[in-house]
């Protein structure tokens, strides 16, 4: 698989990476540990360099399964983990933490669950308001001159934030969800992104599995399912964002590939240092999410999903209210 450069400091992984928390946490029950292993070792065989997990996700859990299933790739792959929540005893996610003891901490267990030495992308997962970005950035730093972590990346953060973070420390990556039916960041990041040489990698490439083309009205979702409490996955939104998804199908049959190929690919047009994190559960899906890497849309493929989509008005927020209040603007 081709490779792209994140960030200005040498960070240089697969074209599409590969999400891990769909297989502990977010999307139901988590998976059977031998088969969640399974396919992050598939993605290993496939060309695949680039995996993201975080503390969070499980919580703990997933950092485990990835530590255990990259163990032989060791020095091979790039990994990349979270900071920056409070969690309790029970595992419950009590708010935010990005206190310089709290991430000092948070790196020492990642390293352990991971089993490495070194972190190659840390990121805080949310800004935390209660804590000067500049701390944040400064005590990342500090982990990177110890050799505890390579890279520092920031998630969900606004441009104000990600340029006072930047000063400090310089940012390699900033993960925020990013598709067809959330084109926000176009406004404002991405332009800030190219200005100070700052990687991006889109989660929920494929809408939470909507572009697939697989998800309906009628798909039920479990409680454990975070899609259930998602606006944008009520039944009425999932059938008047429909238009999304034949819209991708229309381009997909031209095209002799799939709705989330077709959606995946367009994602890596936008800028070569854009890399994409889908997260799949199987080895089927794998596959066909890494066969939009060799996809290519003309600039009239893409103008023409960029003009289609523009007039499609995507409905429900893509976040339940309480989580949509800790997203940086």
């Amino acid at each position: 698989m081709d490779k792209r450069r994140l960030g200005s400091e040498g960070l240089e992984v697969s074209a599409i990476g590969f999400g891990c928390m769909g297989i502990s946490f977010g999307l139901g029950p988590a998976a059977d540990r031998r088969d969640g292993i399974a396919v992050i070792r598939a993605a290993v065989d496939r060309g695949v360099t680039f995996f993201d997990t975080a503390e969070m996700y499980g919580p703990y859990l997933n950092e485990e399964v990835v530590g255990e299933a990259l163990a032989p790739v060791r020095g091979q792959v790039a990994i990349a983990t979270k900071f920056g929540f409070a969690i309790d005893a029970d595992g419950q996610q009590t708010g935010l933490d990005s206190r310089p003891e709290h991430i000092r901490q948070v790196a020492d267990a990642s390293l352990r669950r991971l089993g490495l030495d070194s972190i190659d992308l840390f990121y805080q997962h949310r800004v935390d308001p209660a804590v000067p970005i500049e701390e944040v950035a400064g005590t990342v730093g500090e982990l990177i001159k110890a050799g505890k972590v390579r890279h520092f990346g920031l998630s969900e953060a606004g441009v104000r934030t990600i340029r006072r973070a930047h000063a400090v420390q310089p940012v390699t990556a900033l993960q925020s969800e990013y598709s067809l039916w959330w084109r926000e960041p176009e406004a404002e990041i991405l332009p800030t992104l190219a200005e100070l040489g700052i990687g991006f990698v889109p989660f929920s490439p494929l809408g939470r599995g909507f572009l697939t083309g697989t998800i309906d009205q009628s798909t039920p979702f479990t409680g454990s399912d975070i899609r259930s409490s998602i606006p944008r996955f009520t039944p009425a939104a999932r059938q008047a964002n429909r238009a999304l998804v034949d819209l991708l199908a229309a381009v997909a049959a031209r095209k002799d590939a799939t709705p989330a190929q077709v959606a995946l690919a367009w994602l890596l047009a936008r800028r070569p240092w854009i890399v994409p994190i889908p997260g799949t559960r199987s080895v089927q899906r794998l596959e066909e999410n890494l066969g939009a890497a060799d996809l290519e849309l003309t600039a009239e493929d893409v103008a023409e999903l960029d003009t289609a989509t523009a007039r499609i008005e995507i409905q429900g927020d893509r976040y339940p209210a309480h989580l949509q209040r800790t997203i940086d603007r």
